[in-house]
């Protein structure tokens, strides 16, 4: 199965557009949103190209392909519009032999692990993007942000397929991967 991850879109439909063209020509399975997707939050700026009707008329046209969690800055309003759920804090994925936590970063994170047993536990929120194998054996991927990067790093998402974890620019260009050897 081909996964495609995004997370923290907050409002902002260019950057969806970007990311779901990628999506579209290189035939994806699977859309994976980790939360942030309608709204650009209060401690952030207006983001240019904010249009969350037209995020979620874009979103709606794929909701069979959508799994989705909830972020600090979702709220039931955004349910009442998405016609996919994403309201719960978590989601578990799994591809043959690998499971996939997800969670937006805000109840689950690096510091508060969650205890249901996972190989790669995948987050956002904090807008700044990682890929790193743990020392309890699974995989840290935080997906950072395709519109609001922090830190000073650029617009990413993440892609999983054959095996491979990787973490890309806007143009889907690879700026990390972890191969798939028995568990990450």
């Amino acid at each position: 199965m081909k996964i495609l991850f995004v997370s923290d879109i907050h409002g902002c439909l260019p950057t969806l557009q970007q990311v779901l063209g990628f999506y579209d020509r290189e035939h994806y399975d699977m859309l994976c949103i980790l939360g942030d997707i309608l709204n650009y939050g209060p401690r952030n700026r207006i983001p240019e190209g904010i249009d969350p009707k037209g995020i979620v008329e874009l979103l709606n046209e794929r909701k069979d392909s959508i799994v989705a969690v909830r972020g600090n800055c979702d709220a039931e309003v955004d349910q009442m519009l998405l016609e996919f759920p994403m309201m719960a804090d978590y989601a578990l994925v799994v591809d043959g032999t690998q499971r996939f936590f997800l969670t937006h970063g805000h109840v689950y994170n690096e510091q508060n692990r969650p205890t249901l047993k996972h190989d790669i536990f995948i987050c956002g929120h904090t807008h700044l993007w990682k890929l790193e194998a743990t020392e309890q054996g699974d995989v840290v991927c935080n997906l950072g942000s395709i519109t609001f990067p922090k830190g000073g790093n650029e617009p990413t998402f993440a892609t999983y397929d054959d095996g491979v974890l990787r973490v890309r620019r806007m143009d889907g260009t690879v700026l990390q991967e972890l191969v798939k050897k028995t568990n990450f």
